[in-house]
């Protein structure tokens, strides 16, 4: 039975090959905007970007409690070498956050990278009810204002002015009476502040409240749009407490069945259904995803919600690899994911290259851990608990597709691949979506319905090759080790995204993956994950939806 659920998912083995052909979104403003003005005065401004976009991380400076100096600048090397140009510095409450803030602006100065810092004022935990918080906000903003190394971005105007941004702030009010008085009044129009900074926030409202916002704001930085949040089920802070509609017409199903499972688990349950129709409904529920995997229609909606002049706003994109939280109700409180599949890392990414309105894309994120989205090493201070989905589970080898599109969206056209830059990046979860955790106290992952079970891979190369993509033992101690089940693709020079699914035979507790790269008969790659700790268990202790990453080649960043 476990030859055949493999044989049946092997419909779903695919490679998506780059360059791309885009399609023509002339109608939409998220692809005609034209660029910015860049002062041509202040070098220090721009230096490190093409065409005046930017590439951004998210930096949680709630988790770098025991962070030095040095530690900063670790992290300014290793993301300015994979194309990230600054850090949004997210400030908490925390009375020891200022003085991280403060040592990240001095390593950036000391590194003499021209890496660029901005502040994140996150206001789901910053207090924002009365005027003396606004006032605590701006002293904050004005101890930057002139650093060297503070980034500085305006659209339409010669006077690049500093950057400023938010999580959350939608329901602030500072004492006024409104958000929108709080803000204009004690924030982006007092004396302190007005003409001096330009502020993009990311408010969770609708795409059509922003206009509200009009004199207030100077862009948007949409936050969700990293995501296919639209598909969550039941889950805190998604934008839609439910499967879309349209998915659950396809699907049949309500918010709490395993969607994947309605067709997989009819084999041998003696449900009617034939293979070719497990078969089908897995292609069709593949297709009906992939409409929202890097999708940009939430972007074009806040770009085409008016905010005053729109062609001065500036407009921030976010890009994610993952989601995934596990906080029980005695913890944050937070369980569940955001679909990740199918490449969404990649998929968001090629969405935004060709939009001409976005003009910084921001990662989301470096360091949270809680979320699972960090592409930057795990050091500092995790959250507590999130070491149990963290621990083993490093996504640096994500950096190495960031410095591939960073450098594609910074210069509009993807750069060309040398023979000393060849990579391939996997990446998988550690059990299956349908799996029974044994001593999870957790519960049920919310979003975990609309899981696939894949190896998911990314080859960066400088000619065609042979890409096969593996399932082995886990046990695997030898290349010459029979594989468990196997796909080739022939694979053109350049960036191509491979997969293939994932599942553990009968008599096996576990399996692992490999990846092996040919040319000519000669082995140039070969990532075999048993080798680096990976396993796939068919029944785990406790729920973890995080992604275990690696990354083979010459060309990986770390």
């Amino acid at each position: 039975m476990q030859i055949l659920t493999l044989s049946i998912f092997s419909f779903f083995a695919f490679a998506d090959a780059l360059p791309v052909h885009f399609p023509n979104h002339t109608s939409s403003r998220l692809f005609t905007r034209a660029s910015s003005t860049v002062s041509a005065t202040s070098s220090s401004n721009n230096a490190s970007t093409l065409n005046n976009k930017y590439v951004v991380a998210h930096h949680m400076v709630g988790n770098t409690f025991p962070y030095t100096s040095q530690d900063w600048l670790n992290d300014i090397k290793l993301a300015h070498s994979s194309g990230i140009d600054g850090f949004a510095l997210n400030m908490g409450i925390d009375d020891w956050q200022p003085a991280r803030v403060a040592d990240a602006y001095a390593a950036a100065q000391t590194s003499s990278l021209d890496f660029k810092m901005f502040l994140s004022l996150d206001m789901s935990i910053l207090p924002c009810s009365t005027a003396n918080d606004a006032a605590s906000l701006r002293t904050l903003v004005t101890t930057y204002l002139s650093h060297p190394n503070q980034l500085r971005y305006t659209r339409g105007s010669s006077e690049q002015l500093p950057l400023v941004s938010t999580f959350a702030g939608e329901s602030c009010k500072f004492g006024q009476a409104s958000v929108v008085d709080g803000w204009r009044s004690q924030f982006t129009q007092h004396p302190d502040l007005q003409g001096k900074m330009t502020f993009v926030p990311s408010f969770f409202v609708a795409p059509n409240q922003m206009s509200q916002f009009q004199g207030v704001v100077d862009g948007t930085f949409n936050w969700n749009g990293g995501w296919p949040v639209e598909l969550t089920t039941d889950s805190t802070g998604s934008s839609s407490n439910s499967l879309s509609s349209t998915l659950k017409n396809l699907l049949g199903v309500n918010t709490t069945t395993n969607a994947i499972g309605k067709f997989s688990n009819l084999l041998g349950t003696g449900e009617t259904s034939s293979s070719s129709d497990t078969a089908s409904g897995l292609l069709s529920l593949e297709d009906a995803l992939s409409n929202f995997i890097g999708s940009t229609d939430s972007d074009s909606q806040f770009l085409n919600a008016s905010i005053g002049n729109t062609s001065n706003n500036v407009y921030i994109a976010a890009v994610s690899p993952w989601f995934f939280t596990h906080f029980g109700k005695n913890s944050f409180n937070k369980n569940f994911l955001y679909l990740a599949d199918q490449h969404l890392y990649s998929k968001r990414w090629e969405s935004l290259i060709p939009a001409q309105q976005v003009d910084i894309v921001e990662i989301i994120s470096w360091n949270d851990y809680g979320e699972s989205h960090y592409v930057g090493p795990i050091e500092g201070a995790l959250p507590t608990g999130s070491e149990v989905w963290t621990d083993g589970m490093n996504h640096t080898a994500w950096l190495s597709l960031t410095s591939y599109y960073a450098s594609a969206f910074k210069a509009g056209t993807y750069p060309s691949v040398s023979s000393n830059e060849e990579r391939v990046v996997v990446w998988s979860r550690t059990h299956p979506a349908s799996a029974d955790a044994t001593s999870d106290t957790v519960g049920s992952v919310p979003g975990s319905e609309l899981v696939l079970d894949a190896m998911w891979a990314v080859t960066l190369l400088s000619q065609p090759a042979n890409v096969t993509l593996q399932i082995i033992p886990s046990s695997s101690n030898s290349s010459t080790d029979s594989p468990l089940a196997q796909q080739s693709f022939s694979v053109p020079a350049g960036l191509s995204k491979l997969t293939i699914p994932i599942s553990v035979p009968d008599t096996m507790d576990s399996v692992s993956m490999r990846t092996v790269v040919e040319r000519e008969n000669d082995t140039v790659m070969d990532l075999n994950a048993a080798y680096m700790g990976f396993a796939f268990v068919k029944t785990p202790q406790q729920f973890n939806f995080n992604a275990w990453v690696g990354c083979a080649g010459d060309g990986c960043v770390v």
